[in-house]
């Protein structure tokens, strides 16, 4: 195990634009939703905010973000990634002070907003091109579960460290602080949060290295016109992708309950259950660079297919209502097994566009085509969580909500099913 670990951070090292793209990937993402997800119950505590205020938040972001995929990809092929990389992370970076200041919910939701435009419209084309350029037409599994793994190990790292500080600045007895101290504790958290964001900004605008080739420029713009998108919406491969992300997606900002559930079923407090969700992050490199490299090797749409049968598992067996405080071992498995599920699908994603037989030259189309309705659950996870945990306080919310995720699961299973029957027969 220790030959593989040094093995794989040997080849990172003498790869530095994949490790920039892996660093910059999740950095921009921890102030919107990192943070939220690993701190739920103190989160929600110190803004004073209940799950469907926090969930409107979440929807705002969402809005934005639709429009940004369509219209960000014209930006990423005008500017170089590196300039748009580093400028998405510093304004990122910004928004963070001014959380940190815990203003009114009407003014987070405009935060959120922000967010939205300057993580996606700045960021998210820019960041895929840049992966698929690096990944070439051997590496693409490589490429995008290299990418994703990398960035759920840094989410980890990163959020074990603010669960540290966090500890440290409230001390032993948390249980006991005041809303205000709750407050100034969290809010270093956010500003050591936001200072990383802008030191990572300014790694990628002096270090990341740029690709000048001059047929992927051309390949992308073509890829902009109209026959690229009526050419994109004509594959059968592109529909059933949008169904995977989709359903894959929601498994993602379903894991966002994990701590949430932990102080509510399992009683842990705000530190302990902080800790049990960054815990499961470390589960996310691991499947990222296995992923990876399984889907080189064979089918991206058999490993995509298992992850929605672990997926389904465990969602049914934490609905199913059998979890409770001395089910510790039931407690870490199904977690366990449905985090493996969600991140092995996340890995794939635009992995499985090669073997889904889209053509190279509308690949940027297809993605943003793809990205419009697969992630359309951050538009409306947010209330979907707020609705079932607040109309329904404590184990039976989170019931309902991994219900509502045993159908998602099964969807996903469906379609990532016809998509490998489809692709097989396309090879036939």
């Amino acid at each position: 195990m220790k030959g593989i670990i040094k093995h794989v951070a040997n080849w990172l090292w003498n790869n530095p634009t994949i490790l920039l793209l892996i660093l910059a990937g999740e950095s921009v993402f921890l102030l919107p939703f990192v943070l939220p997800r690993i701190f739920r119950p103190t989160f929600l505590t110190v803004f004073e905010m209940n799950n469907e205020q926090i969930g409107a938040c979440f929807s705002t972001y969402g809005f934005v973000a639709l429009l940004s995929y369509l219209l960000g990809g014209p930006i990423a092929d005008r500017f170089p990634p590196r300039k748009l990389m580093a400028a998405a992370l510093w304004f990122t970076a910004l928004g963070g002070l001014v959380v940190s200041s815990y203003p009114s919910l009407a003014v987070m939701r405009i935060v959120y907003g922000y967010w939205g435009f300057t993580t996606i419209f700045l960021f998210w084309a820019a960041m895929l091109k840049a992966t698929r350029q690096w990944g070439g037409d051997e590496k693409q599994g490589r490429a995008f579960g290299f990418l994703d793994g990398g960035r759920g190990l840094v989410s980890a790292l990163l959020g074990s460290s603010a669960v540290f500080l966090f500890a440290t600045t409230m001390g032993e007895d948390i249980s006991e602080a005041t809303l205000e101290e709750q407050q100034i504790g969290f809010r270093s958290v956010i500003l050591f949060t936001s200072s990383l964001v802008a030191v990572v900004g300014a790694l990628v605008w002096f270090f990341l290295r740029e690709s000048n080739d001059s047929q992927s420029n051309a390949t992308d713009r073509k890829a902009l016109s109209m026959t690229g998108i009526g050419s994109a919406l004509g594959l059968r491969s592109v529909w059933l992708l949008m169904a995977i992300v989709l359903c894959g997606y929601v498994g993602y900002k379903t894991t966002d309950d994990l701590t949430l559930f932990a102080s509510d079923v399992m009683k842990f407090d705000d530190v302990r259950s902080a800790q049990i969700g960054t815990l499961l992050l470390y589960v996310r490199p691991v499947i990222g660079v296995i992923a990876g490299f399984l889907a080189d090797r064979s089918r991206s749409a058999t490993w995509i297919i298992a992850g929605f049968a672990m997926m389904l598992l465990g969602s049914v067996v934490i609905a199913s209502g059998v979890i409770d405080e001395g089910t510790y071992v039931t407690f870490w498995l199904s977690l366990l097994v449905t985090c493996v599920g969600v991140y092995a699908i996340r890995s794939l994603y635009f992995a499985a566009m090669q073997e889904g037989k889209i053509p190279l030259a509308i690949t940027g189309t297809a993605i943003g085509l793809i990205s419009v309705i697969g992630y359309t659950p951050d538009i409306f996870m947010g209330p979907v969580m707020g609705e079932f945990l607040d109309k329904s306080p404590g184990e039976l919310g989170h019931q309902h909500l991994f219900w509502f995720l045993t159908c998602f699961s099964a969807m996903g299973l469906v379609a990532s099913l016809v998509f490998r029957l489809t692709s097989v027969v396309a090879d036939d």
